[in-house]
């Protein structure tokens, strides 16, 4: 999978992403991240990329330009690796494509979804991580100031997403946990895949509590049934475990994983 994010803060992007776990699916080849300066794209001589907003108002908005044309140049290289893995034996070059494809570089039905980190969007949650680890490429556009101008926002987002009803400096953050929470469900970022399809969430449940060495710590003991060795019975506790803690914390999420056991039962007695 490739992660492409357009920013004024490159480096704030590979550093906290070339880290850790994700860091090490980066080097065996599993993903790949890439962090692309929207800077490197304005026509101001300055290198300036903001301007004020028509009709006043406090602070500065992204311009249309220099976001729309390093997306252009971030989408037309998609475009470009998919026609020559596509056509090996013809290597089409960069011009070719962009010859076939009406000078644009990239076809309108191989657009790329881009995520727009605005609080505005829909607010990410598993679900739509799952979703989102289907693509082989996904850009994401980080705002700043007082955010981007519309009309670039209009012509090239996919999807509006926000991790939470808060206001952020920038774009980097969100794009980063969003990374992050795709990532690990790419095949080979885990080192044990049953990780992530066993943690809170799936299934609308929270996770169940565990344990570790030592045994007893500050006089608090480990649960008999998971020393047990049968596990049958532990799969049992952690299954209860999580729904009476999903019960407790998340009580939206225990009614929505309430009603589909229940339709699932209704099911299971039809086909009966």
């Amino acid at each position: 999978m490739n992660f492409h994010v357009l920013t004024l803060f490159p480096e704030m992007v590979m550093q906290g992403l070339h880290t850790s776990i994700l860091g090490r699916a980066v080097s065996k080849g599993y993903m790949t991240i890439e962090a692309v300066n929207i800077r490197d794209y304005t026509n101001d001589k300055h290198g300036k990329v903001d301007d004020y907003t028509y009709g006043g108002g406090a602070g500065m908005l992204m311009q249309a330009q220099p976001v729309y044309d390093a997306y252009r140049a971030v989408a037309d290289a998609i475009a470009n690796r998919k026609a020559v893995e596509a056509e090996p034996a013809a290597a089409e070059s960069a011009e070719g494509i962009q010859e076939r494809n009406g000078g644009s570089g990239c076809a309108q039905d191989r657009q790329p979804r881009v995520v727009y980190l605005t609080p505005q969007g829909r607010t990410f949650h598993q679900k739509m991580a799952e979703e989102f680890a289907k693509e082989e490429d996904l850009i994401f556009l980080c705002g700043h100031y007082e955010g981007i101008d519309e009309r670039v926002i209009e012509e090239i987002v996919t999807d509006p997403v926000s991790i939470g009803d808060y206001v952020l400096t920038g774009g980097e953050l969100p794009a980063m946990v969003m990374i992050d929470a795709i990532a690990r469900l790419v095949p080979g970022v885990l080192h044990n895949d049953e990780s992530a399809v066993s943690e809170s969430f799936y299934h609308d449940l929270l996770e169940y509590p565990q344990y570790s060495r030592p045994e007893i710590w500050h006089e608090k003991k480990v649960p008999e049934i998971l020393l047990s060795g049968n596990h049958a019975k532990v799969d049992e506790w952690r299954l209860a475990q999580s729904i009476e803690r999903t019960k407790k914390l998340r009580p939206d999420l225990y009614e929505k994983w309430k009603q589909r056991s229940e339709s699932e039962c209704r099911q299971d007695k039809k086909r009966s």
